[in-house]
């Protein structure tokens, strides 16, 4: 089918004719329709068209920079470097910055919010949105050799879909899984649930045609799809992407040492060549290769190598060297609009924060309105404990949540506390030092309540060991362009990113009907009732909503400012 043809059929989609008709009386924004039309897909060419027919506004920017692109050259990036084997089990946006230009992904989510095919041709979805259909790619081929099929990419989802994988996916495709009775019992002797993908959830047509059938309606299917940890893998797949050296990519990973450095070289096809050059939103990646050298995350090294020449760009500048980076010579500091966070979060099965009493009343410490001040000098915007932020799309504006120290005193007595509370937070600096300095203040914050909060800072690479079991700890979020997408990945009930072991069927429940619908008012007011019930439970502290710097040199180019941090460097190329 022709990308006319598929237009056209997307554009009868029910969903799309509402989203147009909620565009023409002004209840959908140009982004929000955009966004909707190709997740649903039509081509972004004919969105954008559609979108400038109706509102008048400018068709979309041109994202590459002016001249003609000079294949060649190394680009060196200074970057934190962890093990990165499994993209299903990755946990940093990092590794999968090593990892995304040799595994790649059904689809892309450019620095515009707004999602392209990739290895997937197109798609289409049923009108109840409870089936999607994904033409995969034809002549897309492994490196070595083999041709990218349907059955290559189920073999991915069920492999996600299982437990024993561990992967986060899991509760992203919450529409696909299913819980059933394991057949042991847990500590109070009742029956322990788990978690597999539903049976037929995964379909494969033929060759090249893929089906997922859902159990619910979802709106986000081909967005969720170039979420960090869903890259393609070959079925062949051993369990380290380091070794095998197979992707559809346009680079390899030549070399890879933790904490020192990484290299990925143009990649050698053993039949055809790279796919991606043809198609313009994606690129023929004309860098020759790709360095990655370590540093600690957000430090001022990291733009002491930029000035000193030792890198072309960085992976993010902490707070503490703004301006540092802001007077480097020959380069940009580049800002993106993001939903980055850090949540100060409880495991509530964990004394004493298995009481909804004490963890309200450390949440009524908090007055998240003086982090962005404080930390980020005025930049970043005070969150409100519920983990969906003013640019999630859903995100409905709950009454603002103030610090109450009686209240927190009231609640502490009643849990067994009258005379206050002793608490041990964990803190690894695990994007710089601004996490510390958050935990600083909220201990600050929390004294005039009669709560002793020990800071316990630790190495990064040892808080992570520890994020999911630890009972009080900071852990730093990444971006997703919806909140129902983080709040599938780790707050659903059972989830492997479930770090505060949260299960409440309401929320579950009030989530699953959120993600169903497409108007974005009526989503809102869904989300109303979400946000209460994560906030009311007060299984986090989450005082802010963090702004994103990182450094390039001019002479780089097309190196957009992704919201999610993530490195899309096949159209990037050097003006030496």
């Amino acid at each position: 089918m022709s990308t006319h043809d598929q237009d056209q059929k997307a554009l009868q989609h029910p969903i799309v004719i509402e989203s147009r008709a909620l565009l023409e009386k002004g209840k959908m924004s140009r982004r929000e329709f955009v966004r909707n039309a190709t997740l649903l897909g039509v081509s972004a060419t004919a969105a954008f068209a559609m979108a400038h027919k109706i509102t008048g506004e400018p068709l979309e920017a041109l994202a590459d920079n002016h001249g003609t692109p000079k294949p060649g050259g190394v680009l060196r990036c200074a970057m934190a470097l962890q093990d990165c084997k499994d993209p299903a089990t990755f946990d940093w946006v990092e590794k999968s910055n090593v990892a995304r230009h040799q595994q790649e992904f059904l689809a892309i989510t450019g620095p515009d919010n707004v999602t392209r095919p990739m290895l997937a041709e197109s798609w289409s979805a049923s009108d109840d949105l409870k089936t999607w259909t994904f033409n995969i790619r034809k002549g897309v081929y492994w490196h070595n050799g083999d041709e990218l099929t349907a059955e290559h990419v189920a073999f991915n989802f069920r492999r996600w879909l299982d437990e024993a994988t561990g992967s986060s996916n899991i509760g992203l495709f919450a529409a696909m899984v299913e819980e059933y009775d394991t057949g042991e019992k847990d500590d109070e002797g009742k029956p322990k649930m788990g978690k597999r993908m539903i049976d037929g959830a995964v379909e494969v047509v033929d060759t090249h045609t893929l089906r997922l059938n859902l159990s619910s309606a979802v709106l986000s299917m081909p967005e969720n799809l170039y979420n960090y940890p869903t890259a393609i893998l070959h079925p062949s797949f051993s369990g380290d992407i380091v070794a095998d050296k197979n992707g559809t990519g346009a680079y390899q990973i030549v070399e890879h040492k933790v904490g020192e450095r990484a290299v990925l070289k143009k990649a050698e096809f053993a039949k055809g060549e790279y796919w991606g050059a043809s198609v313009d939103h994606i690129g023929p990646g004309y860098l020759d290769e790709i360095h990655y050298y370590h540093f600690e995350p957000a430090s001022q090294a990291m733009v002491t190598a930029v000035l000193s020449g030792q890198v072309d760009m960085n992976y993010e500048v902490g707070v503490d060297s703004l301006e540092m980076a802001r007077i480097v010579p020959e380069a940009t500091l580049m800002a993106a609009s993001t939903a980055q966070t850090g949540c100060l979060r409880f495991n509530i099965t964990q004394k004493p924060f298995d009481d909804v009493r004490v963890r309200r009343a450390l949440q009524l410490c908090c007055d998240p309105a003086a982090y962005p001040e404080l930390i980020f000098q005025g930049a970043g915007v005070a969150a409100e404990h519920h983990h969906v932020a003013q640019i999630h799309p859903e995100y409905f504006p709950l009454k603002p949540l103030t610090r109450d120290i009686e209240q927190a005193k009231k609640l502490l007595a009643e849990a067994g506390y009258p005379d206050g509370i002793e608490v041990t937070l964990d803190c690894g600096n695990t994007s710089g030092p601004w996490q510390q300095q958050a935990c600083e203040i909220f201990k600050e914050q929390a004294v005039e309540a009669g709560v002793n909060v020990n800071i316990n800072l630790m190495p990064a690479s040892k808080y992570w060991e520890i994020w999911a079991t630890t009972p009080f700890g900071l852990t730093q979020w990444t971006h997703r362009p919806l909140g129902t997408m983080v709040l599938s990945l780790g707050y659903r009930s059972g989830v492997p990113w479930n770090e505060t072991a949260y299960a409440n069927p309401e929320f579950d429940a009030a989530l699953d009907q959120a993600e169903a619908l497409l108007d974005v008012e009526k989503r809102r007011a869904a989300m109303e009732k979400v946000e209460q019930i994560l906030q009311d439970d007060a299984v986090m502290i989450q005082p802010i909503w963090l702004p994103i710097f990182f450094l390039v040199k001019n002479s780089l180019k097309n190196v957009g400012a992704h919201p999610t941090l993530y490195h899309q460097f096949n159209k990037v190329w050097i003006d030496a």
